[in-house]
């Protein structure tokens, strides 16, 4: 089965509102393994409606549609759907009754303009609508399914919880399109595909590539009766973590934070950070996960060079001889933290974000980070460039140096 997914609603085209029904629904889609191959989004325009519909129909035997199901006159999609299927409107009197129902309920009079969404194209099946008054229209043309669902997010899920899942469950035969994400950071895309370049031609399960500012992620797909997708997923996840090992931080959802606080409950340590250029940044992130209490005790941003001597307990003279973006000055800031604090770990972040303030021998993106623990210290230098812009810096410092704290508690 081939599905196409057609949203209608002008404001989706002015960027007013996201479309987050079209991700649902290929989620949904995906769960009983039919193929969704494209994407339309449409305004509210009887003519441009009817020229999606017909160019759904023919690459689709399953059209999904929401939006335009109101009682405004800009809520055109049945109208214009029964228009180019070439089938007249009829007033349902089930719908009817259950907008009659609707308002009374409510202690409401229904104005006039609502009995617009009981008018149904002659021949479709009717989805009731437990959450609105605009039902669900079903139509088959010529072997094909148009299924037309309102464009209010809890209305369209439950149709799809009334109708669609039962419907596809019925016709799809056991069959699964299931996904898991790897997620890679400390290498670019360009060299992580080099190191698997044979694994993306893997059929089952499929492997692609795409870029993240600061990760690469690969996306497994394996299409098969549930059992097989989830051990061939296994299988491809396996292939790729014995190239790239460590590489590797996650998958799913997984977010670098949260593996790393992971990594810190587990080996029963604690950290402090000291952050310049990301201003915050590193703490912000490890404190976004719940408990992190446990583990976090201390923070400080010292962004001029009196706070770094002040709250830091750096040496003066580091300033004068390597500058306050240098190895000398983030190992200061990182001990500072550390002995503040009472960690066991601590890590020191020094930079020049830019856009201004870089130099030929300092350029903006240019970052030092020091990791100290009560054994010994480690620095680190990376020079991320000035593309990403300064926010787009301050993350991958965060990235960095949150990626070098895992590595640390890896090993």
């Amino acid at each position: 089965m081939r599905a196409e997914i057609l949203s209608v609603g002008t404001e989706l085209l002015l960027g007013q509102i996201t479309d987050t029904n079209a991700a649902y629904l290929a989620r949904v889609l995906a769960d009983y393994g039919v193929n969704l191959f494209f994407k339309q989004t449409v305004g509210d325009n009887t003519a441009r409606i009817q020229m999606a519909v017909r160019l759904a129909l023919s690459r689709a035997d399953l059209v999904l549609m929401t939006g335009g199901l109101g009682p405004t006159e800009d809520d055109l999609t049945v109208e214009a759907v029964a228009g180019a299927l070439g089938l007249p409107l009829r007033t349902d009197p089930a719908v009817v009754a259950h907008i009659r129902a609707f308002f009374e309920a409510r202690r409401r009079q229904a104005p006039e303009s609502v009995y617009k969404q009981a008018l149904i194209p002659e021949g479709a099946q009717v989805i009731p609508n437990r959450r609105g008054t605009a039902p669900g229209v079903v139509i088959s043309p010529g072997g094909a399914t148009i299924v037309i669902m309102p464009g209010v997010p809890a209305e369209m899920k439950g149709m799809v919880e009334d109708f669609l899942t039962p419907w596809l469950r019925e016709r799809t035969g056991g069959i699964v399109i299931r996904s898991r994400v790897l997620r890679v950071t400390g290498l670019g895309e360009s060299a992580v595909e080099e190191r698997i370049k044979d694994l993306l031609h893997l059929e089952a399960p499929t492997i692609a590539p795409y870029a993240k500012l600061g990760e690469v992620h690969l996306r497994l797909t394996a299409k098969a009766p549930p059992e097989v997708a989830d051990a061939q997923l296994a299988a491809g996840e396996a292939a790729v973590r014995g190239r790239l090992g460590d590489l590797v931080f996650g998958t799913d959802s997984d977010s670098l934070e949260e593996v790393a606080g992971r990594l810190l409950l587990a080996a029963g340590k604690t950290v402090a950070v000291a952050e310049s250029c990301t201003g915050g940044l590193i703490g912000d992130r490890l404190t976004n996960v719940p408990g992190s209490s446990v583990y976090f005790l201390h923070g400080v941003v010292a962004y001029s060079n009196a706070a770094k001597v002040t709250l830091l307990d750096v040496a003066p003279h580091l300033f004068e001889q390597y500058g306050a973006v240098s190895e000398p000055v983030a190992l200061a800031m990182a001990y500072g933290a550390q002995r503040r604090a009472g960690s066991d770990l601590a890590l020191g972040v020094t930079g020049i974000a830019g856009p201004t303030g870089g130099t030929a021998e300092k350029p903006v993106g240019l970052v030092y980070c020091a990791l100290v623990d009560r054994e010994g210290e480690a620095v680190q230098e990376w020079r991320f460039g000035s593309e990403a812009g300064r926010r787009g810096i301050k993350f991958l410092a965060s990235q960095a140096a949150l990626n070098l704290l895992r590595l640390h508690l890896l090993r």
